[in-house]
């Protein structure tokens, strides 16, 4: 059995622990309630551009523009591929962060995969939110971009707007050829799933993995036979949309990714105060064993020290 004095120092750093750990999860359950407002506010917008954007398509199906041209490749080429992956700057949120250094390795090898065997040669950056996933990322030899850095802590559609228009040039100048959204999706409180979405060239059949179910419905105004008219043309009106439509795209990824974040930490922190408080029981159990075995031992020295003293 362990020294007395020894379980009393476990329980003194358990209990250490335990008042951090319910401190942070105090400190996740504000950010988690946030975040959720966010994430409850944004699809309403985002689902509008998807719907608009659908119904132009729809209406005006030779208009052409740049963002919806995929590049044709042929044996011997290369594809370009920029990667936008969400991790955290923070750890102590479960699985969070290594799911999506997951996900980012499963895609880039399914990617190189696919391309060998057409024999086309693949070209790919990372481009990383979150110092976590960067840094597990640079230690694996994955080509990383180092001069990317960008937090995700309490995002704001100004910082989705910045970033949207990095990825938008970086198509433009032909940097790349295809760029994907990698991030958490959260679906419930207990449920987040790893989402990979190609953002550009765009791909609208797509947006039905995105969207909640409720508003997977487009062409509002189209169901109700209704023609549509562009001002001042059809063409500026796209051109329009695709701007707010990847500022959307990007800002959804980032309230998701940022609500799953917390979300995983509170309840990587629930976990850690309902086991701490499960080893103080333990503990306490040995502490008082410990503490009967010491009395115990004092009792029968003390007896037998009255005896030794009786036959003298």
């Amino acid at each position: 059995m362990e020294n007395f004095n020894a379980i009393k120092k476990r329980m003194k750093s358990v209990n250490d622990i335990s008042q951090m750990t319910n401190a942070m999860q105090l400190v996740s359950s504000s950010k988690m309630r946030r975040s959720l407002l966010l994430h409850d506010s944004m699809y309403p917008f985002f689902s509008l551009c998807v719907e608009s954007m659908q119904e132009l398509r729809n209406n005006c199906p030779e208009v052409h523009n740049a963002f919806f041209d995929v590049t044709q490749k042929a044996e011997g080429d290369t594809w370009k591929i920029g990667y936008f992956v969400l991790s955290g700057d923070q750890g102590l949120a479960g699985a969070f962060n290594n799911n999506m250094v997951k996900i980012t390795e499963e895609h880039i090898r399914g990617k190189i995969l696919e391309n060998t065997r057409k024999n086309i040669h693949t070209q790919y950056e990372l481009n990383v939110f979150g110092k976590l996933a960067r840094e597990k990322l640079i230690r694996a030899g994955y080509n990383v971009n180092k001069e990317f850095a960008f937090p995700i802590t309490e995002p704001t559609f100004y910082d989705a707007r910045n970033v949207s228009s990095i990825i938008r040039q970086k198509f433009l100048n032909n940097e790349y050829d295809l760029i994907y959204l990698l991030y958490t999706k959260m679906e419930s409180s207990i449920k987040m799933v790893p989402m990979a979405v190609r953002l550009l060239p765009i791909d609208l059949k797509s947006m039905a993995q995105i969207l909640p179910e409720n508003l997977n419905d487009a062409g509002m105004a189209k169901s109700k036979g209704m023609e549509i008219e562009y001002m001042p043309d059809s063409e500026a009106v796209l051109d329009y949309l695709i701007d707010t439509y990847t500022n959307a795209l990007c800002y959804g990824a980032m309230v998701e990714s940022y609500a799953s974040e917390q979300t995983a930490r509170l309840t990587a922190m629930q976990n850690a105060n309902d086991n701490a408080a499960e080893m103080i029981k333990q503990l306490e159990l040995m502490s008082n064993r410990a503490r009967q075995a010491r009395i115990t031992t004092e009792l029968t020295e003390i007896v037998n020290g009255a005896e030794q003293a009786n036959n003298m």
